[in-house]
C-alpha cells in the first residue's frame, strides 16, 4: 500500500473510532445518567450538551469520518478487501445520515420547546427522549460498524 493510502485509511480508522467511541460513552454513561434525573434537570443538561457538542473538533470528525472513509474506498488501497471498505463506507454514511435525520431535529426541538412549567418540562423530555436513544442506539452501533469494517478490511 503507498503512504498516501495508508494514511488515508489510517485516518479513516481513526476518525471513524473517535466518533463511534463519542458515541459509545455517550450510550453507555451519559444515557443512563440522564434517565436517573428529573425533567429539569435532563432539559437544561441536554440543552448544555447540544450546545457544546456544536464545536471545530467534534465537526471534523463527524464531517470527516464518512469522507475518508469514501476517499478510501475511491483509492482503493492494494492488498485491501474492497468489500468489507464498502461496507464501513455505508456504516459510516449511515451513522452520519442517522445524526443529522433524526438526532439533531430532535435536539433541535428540544432546544425551542417552551419549558416554563413542569408540565412543559415532562413534554418536552417525553417527546425526546425514547426516540433519541433509540436512533441514538442505532448510530452508536453503525459507528462501531464502520470502525471494525474498515480494520477487517485491512486483516482479510
Amino acid at each position: 500500500m503507498n503512504p498516501i493510502d495508508t494514511a488515508v485509511l489510517a485516518a479513516a480508522l481513526v476518525w471513524n473510532g473517535l466518533l463511534a467511541g463519542l458515541f459509545f460513552a455517550f450510550a453507555c454513561a451519559i444515557v443512563p445518567g440522564l434517565r436517573r434525573v428529573d425533567d429539569h434537570t435532563y432539559v437544561t443538561a441536554f440543552r448544555a450538551i447540544n450546545q457544546a457538542i456544536v464545536n471545530a473538533v467534534f465537526l471534523l470528525v463527524f464531517l470527516g469520518a464518512p469522507l475518508l472513509a469514501a476517499v478510501t474506498v475511491v483509492l482503493r488501497p492494494a492488498d485491501v478487501a474492497l468489500p468489507w471498505l464498502i461496507a464501513g463506507l455505508v456504516c459510516a454514511i449511515a451513522t452520519f445520515a442517522i445524526t443529522v435525520g433524526v438526532n439533531v431535529p430532535l435536539n433541535r426541538r428540544l432546544d425551542d420547546a417552551a419549558v416554563q412549567t413542569a408540565a412543559e418540562l415532562a413534554a418536552a423530555r417525553g417527546g425526546f427522549e425514547r426516540r433519541w436513544n433509540a436512533a441514538h442506539l442505532v448510530r452508536t452501533l453503525t459507528g462501531i460498524g464502520a470502525v471494525a469494517f474498515l480494520a477487517i478490511a485491512v486483516l482479510v
